[in-house]
């Protein structure tokens, strides 16, 4: 891969965890992490990141 569809692909996944994307964003995004190890390991990390995150908001809001 190229770094410039993999420079898109990290700020599409960054996109996605605030919102959906469009069908044919999500598509090419898809189609670029079966074929890109790196960027979908980036993926988990970044989906990783996002549910500790949101953990600890929610743990804040309670007070704990």
């Amino acid at each position: 891969m190229n770094k410039r569809s993999c420079y898109r692909a990290t700020e599409q996944m960054s996109r996605a965890l605030d919102g959906p994307l469009g069908t044919l964003e999500s598509m090419k995004l898809k189609l670029h992490l079966m074929m890109c190890d790196n960027c979908a390991l980036c993926q988990e990390q970044l989906q990783e990141l996002h549910r500790i995150a949101e953990k600890r908001a929610d743990m804040d809001v309670k007070g704990r």
